[in-house]
């Protein structure tokens, strides 16, 4: 499974990649703005310095929700770096423009995915990824690793080639489970991967062992 970050900060990415542990980045508009990186010649500049520090896909969202915005905003988007990824929403223009991304060579991300309905005509019209955003499926009182179970059947069972990626991760327990529940890729806050590494007993057997080692060498 691939751990992309979804984030805009430059030193949360440098510091996923010192990990060894980074394959990708998502981010959105919302994000630009935390980083205070506003205006569109600002933020073309800013996923470019993204670009350079990931090998892997990047996701770059547009903003326009016609067919003609969309395909405009993702050709610009497209000639920042060969690893952009241009995020659209499943909505009918949506559709449209990842159909036309698709013909013309260029990755998308399908976002905004509530249902199996709508992972199944974002992986019919090409989309490359799809965000299933489970934690607000489970604000809605349904299960959002469930939906990424059904969708990842689905796509077994009709061959489709579309990557599945598990998005709106809210702990690091949501990453494990997506996982298990057959998500391609989680996007989620560096916070929730480095989570894993986290255990009482792997504290609890440090100390132990660090507390022998200064015993055995009390009198060195």
């Amino acid at each position: 499974m691939k751990f992309f970050i979804d984030t805009a900060n430059l030193d949360q990415i440098k510091e996923a990649k010192d990990l060894g542990i980074l394959d990708g980045v998502t981010t959105n508009p919302s994000l630009m703005a935390k980083e205070g990186i506003v205006g569109q010649d600002n933020i073309l500049k800013h996923y470019a310095k993204i670009c350079e520090l990931v090998e892997g896909d990047v996701s770059a969202e547009v903003i326009s929700t016609d067919f003609d915005g969309m395909v405009k905003e993702g050709k610009i988007l497209a000639t920042i770096a060969p690893n952009i990824v241009v995020k659209v929403p499943i909505i009918k223009e949506g559709v449209k423009a990842i159909s036309w991304f698709t013909k013309n060579d260029i990755k998308t991300n399908c976002t905004l995915v509530f249902s199996v309905g709508q992972a199944l005509i974002a992986a019919k019209a090409g989309a490359t990824y799809l965000s299933p955003f489970i934690g607000r499926v489970d604000d809605t009182n349904w299960d959002g690793v469930q939906l990424i179970s059904d969708i990842a059947d689905l796509y077994q069972m009709q061959g489709f080639m579309t990557e599945i990626l598990a998005a709106s991760i809210r702990n690091s327990k949501h990453i494990v489970d997506a996982g298990l529940a057959g998500a391609d890729v989680v996007t989620c806050p560096l916070s929730s991967i480095t989570g894993l590494l986290k255990h009482p007993l792997t504290d609890i057997g440090l100390e132990k062992f660090l507390s022998d080692h200064r015993k055995a060498n009390a009198g060195a």
